[in-house]
């Protein structure tokens, strides 16, 4: 158990700004298991928050804009950063130029456009949400970090010394998988209890939720051919875009 506490607090202060007590020993090594579990704090603490601010009857479009302002600053950019600078890769033409051209940490016009359409599709893509702001939060950023762990379990890692290549080195299969799928049963108890959806639904929810994060892992394995820690922010930032889009036609 006090191993397992560990690797929590690791991937609290990895993935989050989240202050954490300074007894609380961490370990980064195995970490990438815990990510949706993250997820799934994170978007329980935005999601009330966002329902706060509706009861206070703020505008949905403002408080949308701000809900994704505090998501960002939650995990400190790291994985909008990610889409910046993945972006900027994909727009060099030469493979072998991609991974110098990421590294350089001046953000480029592809990087720029990437990432304010991410920041620009959530904030509208909740703006016309139907259901209720908090599930569809909790849902995006738990299949957001799905769809990296997902990737760290199938696809390589591009370079050895790469700040995170870590994440493929320490994953363990199959049991690494298990805790990725406790948000998911949660996420689906939630809405078939505190928010009643019929099980059909749920289940039509989870397979759809799968294939985007399957989909956008797989895609950019296909550009790249491999991971790096910027493709990773990446995957995530797209998968919890596409997923409130998705959730838009619910």
């Amino acid at each position: 158990m006090t191993h397992l506490l560990k690797q929590i607090g690791g991937a609290i202060a990895f993935y989050t700004r989240m202050p954490l007590p300074q007894t609380w020993t961490l370990d980064f090594e195995r970490i990438a298991p815990w990510a949706p579990l993250i997820g799934l704090g994170l978007g329980a603490s935005l999601g009330l928050l966002d329902y706060g601010l509706a009861q206070w009857q703020m505008p949905v479009l403002t408080r949308s804009a701000l809900t994704v302002s505090l998501w960002v600053g939650a995990t400190g950019g790291l994985h909008l950063d990610g889409v910046i600078d993945t972006a900027d890769g994909l727009a060099v033409m030469d493979p072998e130029q991609r991974l110098s051209v990421m590294s350089d940490s001046r953000a480029g016009a592809f990087g720029v456009m990437a990432g304010s359409i991410v920041v620009l599709l959530k904030v509208c893509a909740l703006s016309d949400l139907s259901i209720s702001h908090v599930w569809a939060i909790i849902t995006a950023m738990v299949w957001g970090r799905i769809a990296q762990v997902i990737a760290i379990a199938a696809y390589p890692y591009l370079k050895p010394e790469g700040k995170g290549a870590f994440h493929t080195d320490s994953f363990q299969i199959p049991r690494d998988l298990w805790p990725a799928l406790l948000p998911i049963l949660l996420i689906a108890m939630g809405q078939c209890f505190w928010h009643p959806l019929a099980w059909s639904t749920v289940i039509w929810g989870i397979l759809g939720g799968s294939s985007v994060a399957v989909g956008v892992s797989y895609w950019f394995y296909r550009q790249f051919q491999g991971m790096t820690g910027d493709v990773y922010g990446a995957i995530v930032e797209w998968t919890e875009a596409l997923i409130l889009c998705c959730l838009t036609l619910t």
